[in-house]
């Protein structure tokens, strides 16, 4: 049994992203192009919810659970055909986006839309991990890193518009 407290497990959540390749500026970097156009933002009140994502239990167990299937497929741990197809990300294989809805849906039908939208559009560093492909297993990481953005940037639209309406509480 791990005996880690959760500030611990969030340490160990950003060190695995960026192993992987990801910095907090990157997903902010994201956030900011989703909600710049709505309200004036800053990339440090970006940063600051992409953190707040990354704080929630949630978040750790499906980071940590998608980078760890990522990294054991990698390295052929997996028995056939899910092996192939997971290291091939295959287009109809779908539980890589539901282990990622798993953020989203903390924060609403928001965070559930700019999902889809990063899911297709692929900006980013979302768009680096997901031409990995061939080099390195990125088929969870990608729509993790997109789950997260897209949970940060509703979270800081619903934040703006706590603060449009002058109401005095925190999500």
């Amino acid at each position: 049994m791990y005996n880690y407290d959760m500030q611990r497990l969030y340490e160990i959540t950003i060190e695995a992203l960026k192993k992987k390749g990801v910095e907090i500026s990157d997903i902010a970097e994201i956030v900011y192009r989703l909600q710049s156009e709505y309200a004036p933002i800053t990339m440090e009140m970006c940063e600051e919810n992409v953190l707040a994502v990354l704080r929630k239990r949630e978040t750790i167990h499906a980071v940590l659970t998608a980078l760890a299937i990522d990294k054991a497929v990698d390295q052929g741990l997996f028995d056939e055909p899910i092996q192939t197809i997971i290291a091939n990300d295959e287009g109809l294989y779908g539980i890589d986006e539901v282990m990622s809805l798993s953020i989203v849906n903390i924060y609403g039908s928001i965070g559930l839309t700019n999902f889809g939208f990063l899911d297709k559009k692929k900006i980013g560093i979302i768009d680096k991990l997901d031409k990995m492909k061939g080099k390195e297993v990125t088929t969870f990481s990608d729509d993790m890193v997109a789950a997260i953005a897209a949970a940060a940037a509703s979270r800081l639209a619903h934040s703006n518009r706590v603060v449009e309406e002058g109401k005095n509480y925190e999500e």
